[in-house]
This record gives structure tokens, C-alpha cells and sequence, in this order.
């Protein structure tokens, strides 16, 4: 019997980002970041089988977010201008974490990260930054060169690894405000949709209050 509620959502999730002592490898193989960047899967509560791992990690220099997919049978049909139909990871960030309220602020972003449909030829990875939807404000949208991104396509998945600059990243201040809000979803023609905590349902797009709290920590 399928839950008319997410078990997810009856908890205010809180984990940490752990800070990287050195700048991680931008190369698209997220498996040398190590495991302490990995981001728990909150998706079992929901007996659901998730088809990939996600990582985050923080410096100086912004906020690293990966990903590895696997169980794929065909390549990733991505491309930059249609991201929400798209085979890609989707970030949304809150630099404030006010997850009281329902509409986004300044300090709210929203992100796409592609393991494809860049370059000349299409092959490589690309990411870029959208308006939050029905944002009470808006977060001035990143430009491209504020996200370095890499990734390495198999035949059964891909790896993705990138860098959110802290110049793009709207309020980051790790010292004066630790915890932010962080949410992701990845998103797959093929395996289906995998969320931190809720789906399409509850707005996730919308709404900075259905978002977990992450503390970067030292």
C-alpha cells in the first residue's frame, strides 16, 4: 500500500557537510572524495531502492556536490536548455536554511548539474543555475564559469563531480551561517526519480521548508 504521506516528511532532517581539508579531484570519478562526503539516503526510510549515492562536501572555495549512477542500460539523454527533462542532479540550496517559510528568498538557489550535453559535441558535463519558482526574491542567477563540473560516462552510468563557487553561491558564509538549507533530486529517464526527502508531489521546487538542514562543518 503506497503512503498517501512520505515518512521523510514527518521529520526536520539535519546532517552534516564535512569541510575538505584539500581542494577534491574535479574530474568526474566521485569515488576519490571518500565516503564522509557521502550524503545519507534518507530514501530507505521510504523502503525505496535508490539507483545512486550523492555527495557534498565544503572550503573556502564554495560547496563540491557529486554524484555516481549506475544500473543504466542506455548513455544520458541530457541537454542544458531542457534540464527538467533532462538525466541530471538537482540542487537546491538555501544560504539562510529559513525553512519556515514556504517561498524562496535571496538566499535560494537552484541548480542542474548534467553529466552531458556540453561541449561542441554534446559529451560533456554541464551545469548551470535556474530561478527558484514563485520566489518571494530572487538569487542573482550564477553565471557558467561560476560552476566547474566534469564527468565520466560508462556503460552502465556516470559519475559527476562539481563545484558550486562560493561567488555564486548567494550569502555563503560558512563562519557566520553554518547551516543552510540543501536538497537534491536526480533525475532519470531511464531508473526513475530519486529525492533527499520528498517528490514532485510536495513542490520541492517551490518550497525551502520541505528542504533538510545541512551544517557545514570543520
Amino acid at each position: 500500500m503506497t503512503a498517501l504521506v512520505p515518512n521523510r516528511l514527518l521529520f526536520k532532517f539535519e546532517f552534516p557537510i564535512h569541510r575538505c581539508p584539500k581542494p577534491l579531484p574535479l574530474d568526474g570519478d566521485v569515488d576519490q572524495w571518500g565516503e564522509r562526503y557521502r550524503l545519507p539516503p534518507l530514501c530507505a526510510l521510504d523502503d525505496e531502492q535508490g539507483f545512486g549515492q550523492v555527495y557534498a562536501a565544503w572550503d573556502a572555495g564554495g560547496l563540491y556536490v557529486g554524484c555516481r549512477v549506475g544500473g543504466k542500460r542506455r548513455a544520458p539523454n541530457c541537454d542544458p536548455q531542457r534540464f527538467r527533462h533532462s538525466d541530471c542532479l538537482r540542487v537546491m540550496t538555501d544560504m539562510r536554511d529559513t525553512r519556515d517559510i514556504r517561498r524562496a528568498t535571496r538566499f535560494c538557489q537552484h541548480w542542474y548539474l548534467l553529466p552531458a550535453g556540453g561541449g561542441t559535441r554534446k559529451n560533456e558535463a554541464v551545469g548551470g543555475a535556474a530561478k527558484v519558482a514563485r520566489a518571494m526574491q530572487d538569487a542573482p542567477v550564477a553565471a557558467a564559469d561560476d560552476i566547474t563540473i566534469a564527468s565520466g560516462v560508462t556503460k552502465t552510468g556516470y559519475g559527476l563531480t562539481a563545484l558550486l563557487s562560493r561567488n555564486a553561491l548567494a550569502g555563503f558564509d560558512p563562519t557566520e551561517n553554518p547551516r543552510i538549507g540543501f536538497f537534491y533530486i536526480l533525475e532519470d529517464g531511464e531508473l526513475g526519480r530519486q529525492s533527499l526527502t520528498v517528490g514532485d508531489d510536495l513542490n520541492w521546487w517551490i518550497d525551502p521548508s520541505t528542504w533538510p538542514t545541512a551544517v557545514l562543518v570543520e
